[in-house]
């Protein structure tokens, strides 16, 4: 009895310890050391939907950035196999072509876990510590993250001739984007006092093997200023079916039109 004892505080002070752990978030990234460059300036296009007009006008104005590639720095948590785990994160997009993703888990601030991830050409790995994710369904769930992630350099909808935007209504309209030789589609979502986006739904395969989408939701929750841009500083992502979100990031460091070294780049383009 003694033993068992001595097991189970074992067990409790581990589990403590653990948890503790997990309340305490990632350190930043080391700062990115390749400078971004000045976006040059368009013109927005004519004829866009009402709300996705009165957005770029809140956002940008009569003109707006043309963004070729954008690094995104942050932190925030992810839900891994049920468990909530603070993350670090940096996503390199060589926007509307390829990306990669990293990122790591941390436990009192240290990594645990890293996961690396490139979409390149239409075709997405996944590394994980577990094991590699890869194939159609992966691909067209890449391809998704591909075109939701230029909600922190939004000119790319409007500035990239392979994306289209078709009416709704006063507070929705849908963005269409390429995947292959078909077309995806997401439906925007505007707030109807501020004119801001706030939600994207698309449709997303959940797992390499299933046959159906389920419903995938990115809600931009608070809109604000990194590095004298205004973008998505605090976003959720959610599986409809599962209620809650798997991701909360907040932003902390953007660059856009970075020269994508060995070091820096999705190894796209």
């Amino acid at each position: 009895m003694r033993v068992l004892a001595v097991l189970l505080v074992s067990l409790v002070a581990l589990g403590l310890f653990v948890w503790a752990g997990l309340k305490v978030p990632a350190r930043p990234y080391p700062e990115l050391e390749a400078a971004g460059g000045e976006p040059p300036l368009a013109p927005l296009p004519e004829g866009l939907p009402e709300p996705v007009e009165r957005f770029y006008g809140e956002l940008y104005g009569a003109s707006v950035p043309v963004i070729d590639t954008a690094v995104v720095t942050g932190r925030g948590t992810m839900r891994i196999a049920g468990v909530t785990l603070p993350v670090r994160y940096r996503f390199t997009h060589d926007t509307g072509r390829a990306y990669r993703h990293e990122i790591e888990t941390t436990l009192f601030g240290a990594r645990t876990m890293a996961i690396d991830e490139v979409f390149v050409d239409g075709t997405a790995r996944l590394d994980l510590p577990f094991g590699v994710s890869e194939g159609p369904n992966v691909d067209q769930g890449a391809n998704l993250a591909l075109w939701a992630e230029a909600v922190w350099m939004p000119s790319v909808w409007v500035t990239d001739p392979q994306v289209r935007w078709e009416p709704v209504d006063d507070e929705a309209a849908r963005l269409v984007v390429p995947f292959g030789d078909v077309e995806e589609t997401f439906l925007a979502r505007f707030d109807p006092d501020t004119g801001m986006l706030w939600l994207l739904e698309s449709l997303r395969f959940k797992g390499e093997d299933d046959d159906e989408r389920t419903l995938w939701l990115n809600e931009v929750a608070v809109w604000g200023d990194v590095d004298g841009h205004r973008l998505p500083v605090e976003t959720a992502l959610t599986w409809l079916d599962d209620g809650d979100p798997w991701a909360r990031l907040t932003t902390e460091d953007v660059r856009y039109n970075v020269a994508l070294t060995e070091e820096v780049r999705p190894a796209g383009r």
